[in-house]
């Protein structure tokens, strides 16, 4: 079994207590792998479009504009006359391409997220294999600590639902 990051199915492998190979997915490992160019150019527009820069950014350009085409700076300075036709279609195109970022964006974080719940399903179903087996090693009844964890949630239930949480 080859050491690293890059193993087979997005796996690490680590040298664990007593030379046990662990073989561990990473988030970042996963994501990496899903992350292409495009994604990476719509992220850093999508985060710059979200800043005040941004903001400041285009609240100068709008001034300016506007000044310059409403004859501040005499006529052959106006190329784009009110009500400013060409400022209206160069801000919606601006509006269509940010937004189409803003969803690829979007639909990459729901990607994450996926991947999260995915490994963390993968995490809390080896824990309780293990548990199970370090259980029955120990001569722990699966079934009466079964029991128990069931008193447990439903009195955590019982309790959110008292305090007007939601349960799932």
């Amino acid at each position: 079994m080859g050491g690293g990051p890059g193993g087979p199915g997005g796996q690490g492998d680590s040298t664990g207590p007593g030379g046990l190979v662990l073989r561990l997915r990473r988030e970042q490992d996963v994501l990496a792998r899903m992350r292409g160019t495009e994604d990476r150019i719509a992220d850093a527009i999508t985060a710059f479009a979200g800043t005040m820069l941004f903001v400041y950014i285009h609240a100068a350009w709008f001034t300016v504009w506007i000044v310059c085409n409403e004859g501040v700076f005499g006529q052959k300075a106006v190329w784009d006359p009110f009500p400013f036709g060409l400022l209206t279609m160069i801000v919606s195109l601006e509006a269509i391409f940010l937004s189409t970022f803003v969803m690829v964006s979007q639909n990459r974080q729901a990607a994450r997220e996926n991947v999260r719940a995915d490994l963390d399903f993968e995490t809390n179903v080896r824990s309780e294999v293990w548990s199970i087996h370090m259980g029955r090693a120990l001569g722990v009844n699966p079934a009466e600590v079964e029991r128990k964890v069931q008193e447990v949630l439903a009195e955590n239930r019982a309790r959110m639902i008292g305090s007007g949480q939601s349960s799932p």
